[in-house]
C-alpha cells in the first residue's frame, strides 16, 4: 500500500521529478527565515520586504488552487508566507504606531 502511494507521488505531474515540486520546496526557506525573524526586534523589520512576502503568499496561494494539476505544496508554502508576513507586519505596525500612545498613557 505504501509503495503504491509513493509511486503515485513520484509520478504525479507536480511530483519530485518536476520543477513544480522543487520550486515550492525551496521556497519554504523564505518562510523559515521569516519565522526565525520573529525573535528580531520589530524596528529592524522592513515594510517593503514584509509587504512583498505577504502579497506573494496571497497571490500565489490563489494561483496554486486554479492551475492544473493542483499544487498543494505550492499552496501550503504560500499560505505560510502570507501568514508570517501578516504577523511580521502586525508587529511592525504595533511598534511604529501604537507603542508611543501606550507609553504616553502609561506616563499619565
Amino acid at each position: 500500500m505504501a509503495t503504491s502511494k509513493l509511486q503515485a507521488l513520484w509520478n504525479h505531474p507536480a511530483g519530485p521529478k518536476t520543477i513544480h515540486f522543487w520550486a515550492p520546496t525551496f521556497k519554504w526557506g523564505i518562510s523559515i527565515a521569516n519565522i526565525a525573524d520573529f525573535a528580531k526586534p520589530p524596528e529592524k523589520l522592513s515594510y517593503p520586504q514584509q509587504i512583498a512576502v505577504t502579497c506573494t503568499g496571497l497571490i500565489w496561494s490563489r494561483y496554486s488552487t486554479v492551475i492544473t494539476p493542483k499544487n498543494w505544496n505550492l499552496f501550503s508554502v504560500n499560505v505560510a508566507m502570507a501568514g508570517t508576513g501578516i504577523y511580521q507586519l502586525s508587529r511592525k505596525i504595533r511598534q511604529d504606531y501604537f507603542s508611543e500612545e501606550e507609553a504616553a498613557v502609561a506616563k499619565e
